[in-house]
């Protein structure tokens, strides 16, 4: 089945790299970590989750790969497969800021494990901050698909509606991304319902306008 995403040596060297990296750096991990490392930690920066060194060394960078292959993947699924032709730069970044981030994360989280003192919170506050402001300069390039976008019943059956509401919705990321960036700002104990606010807000707005430009559609 042909890949509609158009892999290449130049598009894909770049995540292997970064892939390769996370995979070679678990084995040094796994050497330097204790016996029990924190994998999780809450707003307020304190690790409120433990698990053997074995997982955290190997999981993330399993997973990584994972994802990456799924992404790969997924295209050639699509029942508009043809469209990824018209964004093939926008996926592109997509992927790349994906993997990216997830071994920014690996890295951070395996160096707290072998005993630097770094605030993973704040680490991954700006980086998803960052991924959500990138994310939204691109999201109104995507054209119509299954797999990548704001999906619901209404921008999948009508292409002006879509674009309408990637329009918009490159706007709220970027809104949501400039939260996550300036979090450390905000008072810890806001921090979750503020989150919670305006995660909902983007995912139901976005539902309720969709909806709202179809109804003002003509009708056939």
């Amino acid at each position: 089945m042909r890949n509609p995403i158009q892999l290449s040596i130049k598009s894909e060297l770049p995540m292997i790299i970064l892939i390769l990296i996370s995979v070679m750096a678990s084995f040094w991990f796994y050497q330097n970590m204790p016996e029990m490392v924190p994998t999780h930690w809450g707003f307020n920066g304190q690790a409120d989750g433990w698990s053997s060194s074995g997982f955290a060394a190997f999981f993330f960078p399993v997973l990584i790969l994972g994802i990456y292959l799924l992404m790969i993947t997924l295209p050639s699924l699509d029942p508009r497969q043809e469209r990824y032709a018209e964004f093939i730069k926008p996926f592109w970044v997509i992927r790349f800021l994906l993997v990216t981030f997830l071994v920014l994360v690996y890295f951070a989280a395996s160096l707290v494990g072998v005993g630097y003192d770094l605030s993973i919170s704040k680490i991954v506050s700006v980086g998803v901050g960052l991924l959500f402001v990138i994310l939204g300069n691109y999201l109104g390039k995507i054209k119509p698909n299954w797999f990548v976008g704001i999906r619901t019943p209404w921008t999948l059956s009508n292409e002006e509606v879509w674009n309408k509401m990637h329009r918009l919705g490159g706007k709220l990321f970027i809104i949501l991304g400039l939260f996550f960036i300036f979090s450390f700002l905000i008072p810890i104990s806001w921090i979750f319902p503020l989150m919670i606010g305006l995660v909902l807000l983007v995912s139901l707005g976005s539902m309720v306008y969709s909806y709202i430009l179809y109804r003002k559609l003509p009708r056939q």
